[in-house]
């Protein structure tokens, strides 16, 4: 794995053929043309998808997948009023899923030196195939309004596995992880963050084949707007990769973190306008056992030093108003017989979250929509229970504390809605014991604690997604996020909002 020039990294590979559009065209950049589809049975373009570079406003990266070497991958690129003007060579990464031996190649272009809020056309393609096309806008440069939206743990609305002559799901998808995609599309986001477990793979027979529902399923949205991904413990597969995320590193391009080469794409950041997104892998610092191997303490440190490091950047930067942290694994939730919170996570980096103020963090793991007061500071006990700092919950300060949301109805057939204490109570893990013959697994150890942090739950809806609108304000004045968690109860996207409130802070100038 490489570090590329420009500050990408792209699993396994760095990402070549930057063109330069900051100056205006000349009669070199005559529009191209591309050949029809030959007879040599090259494979299509498929699971176009995009992701934003570190600075969301100049960078992002068009990626798409064969299982078979293809010929001159590369991207056509232009406006809606010059056309295509542009070719965008693409770097191929690979990696070869030690379940079925299968080797897929993941094309990579980097679109380098944008004009900031500015739309895009491109078309992917390489010789023999179709070409596949798609938009893309740039996120703003400095303060303006934009929105973007979140869940995690989606799965696939598609069936993969044959049991006793029937097809059935085997990757804990439903049909609303596809409702919920369209729901995403007609909110039309600049970005979306998945907030990890996104197509489960390692709980199914053929991981290649549900990767590529996966993203066959959501192509529909993200080659129009980048899906910005976390890593979750399902993406931990067994033999892929030095920790298991080799199937993740190679698919997802994100921006580089400085990690050592077999870490890289795990944890990263972007900005876009005034807000800077940070992304995490929390099975590094949590305790659960929930993927395919154990990897608790996997990068000796290294995140949680990036981590702060990353955090005071962007607390000091003048021009950020908003930290926002993508991860799964959660710090707050209130069901019964799920996953829990994890101590790892208090005990790591909620104090980093108070030390450096975070305003936001979204999560999934347990598969209900829930969210916090504002937090800041912990009880003394063996739990850590994060305090409240307010209790309103319509309009929140967040330099008083964090909110926390957790986003888990993406798609999972195994909803958690239901599951509910009531009062409000957490089950938290502290600890693992030793490794259980029969699963393989290390079992949760738990401690049940009061939730005076508890704000808002929805037990009546299992699907959804949040929509976040910035408003940058005005200077000398506050600026402010107008949150709206949206059900999805049915096909065609129908959407219903349940939970409204706004995130205010000072803006910095």
């Amino acid at each position: 794995m490489t570090l590329s020039r420009r500050g990408l990294f792209v699993g396994g590979a760095t990402v070549g053929g930057a063109v330069l559009l900051g100056a205006p065209e000349t009669a070199a950049a005559a529009p191209q043309l591309w050949a029809q589809p030959g007879s040599l049975g090259a494979p299509p373009v498929s699971g176009l998808h995009l992701q934003f570079g570190a600075d969301a406003s100049r960078q992002a990266v068009v990626s798409w997948h064969t299982t078979t070497a293809v010929s001159r991958p590369r991207v056509l690129l232009g406006t809606p009023e010059g056309g295509f003007g542009h070719v965008v060579s693409a770097d191929t990464s690979t990696y070869r899923d030690a379940k079925s031996g299968t080797e897929v190649r993941v094309h990579h272009a980097l679109l380098d030196n944008l004009r900031p809020g500015t739309d895009y056309i491109y078309a992917a393609v390489h010789d023999g195939a179709a070409p596949e096309l798609g938009t893309l806008r740039t996120a703003p440069r400095g303060r303006a309004p934009f929105r973007f939206t979140s869940f995690g743990d989606q799965g696939t609305p598609t069936l993969g596995k044959l049991s006793n002559g029937t097809y059935v799901n085997d990757n804990l998808g439903s049909p609303y992880a596809g409702d919920v995609t369209a729901a995403v599309e007609g909110a039309a986001p600049l970005f979306h963050l998945v907030n990890g477990d996104l197509c489960y793979a390692n709980l199914s027979t053929d991981r290649i084949r549900t990767w590529s529902d996966w993203f066959d399923n959501n192509t529909r949205s993200a080659r129009f707007r980048p899906w910005m991904p976390a890593a979750g413990n399902h993406e931990n597969e067994l033999g892929n990769g030095p920790v298991g995320y080799g199937a993740y590193q190679t698919y997802f391009t994100v921006p580089d973190s400085g990690a050592d080469a077999e870490l890289r794409g795990l944890w990263y950041a972007f900005t876009a306008g005034s807000v800077r997104v940070i992304s995490l892998n929390n099975d590094d610092v949590a305790y659960q056992d929930g993927g395919n191997s154990y990897v608790h303490g996997y990068s000796g440190g290294a995140q949680q030093r990036w981590l702060e490091a990353e955090l005071a950047a962007s607390r000091s930067d003048p021009d950020i108003d908003w930290i926002v942290v993508c991860m799964h694994q959660v710090v707050i939730s209130t069901v019964d017989k799920f996953n829990g919170a994890d101590l790892g996570i208090r005990e790591t980096w909620v104090p980093l979250f108070d030390r450096y103020g975070v305003d936001l963090v979204v999560s999934g793991h347990e598969h209900h929509y829930e969210r916090s007061h504002p937090i800041r500071g912990q009880q003394p006990n063996d739990t850590r229970t994060p305090i409240p700092a307010d209790t309103r919950t319509d309009v929140i300060d967040t330099t008083r504390g964090t909110v926390h949301m957790v986003i888990g109805g993406g798609g999972t057939s195994v909803p958690s809605n239901k599951l509910f204490y009531s009062p409000a109570q957490c089950r938290v893990i502290t600890a693992v014991g030793p490794t259980d013959p029969g699963t393989g697994k290390k079992p949760p150890i738990y401690v049940l604690e009061d939730a005076p942090w508890s704000a808002v739950r929805d037990p009546d809806h299992a699907y959804g997604f949040a929509a976040f609108d910035v408003d940058p304000g005005r200077p000398g004045g506050t600026t402010s996020i107008d949150v709206t968690y949206y059900a999805v109860t049915g096909p065609y996207a129908t959407s219903t909002p349940v939970d409204r409130f706004r995130l205010t802070r000072p803006r910095r100038h």
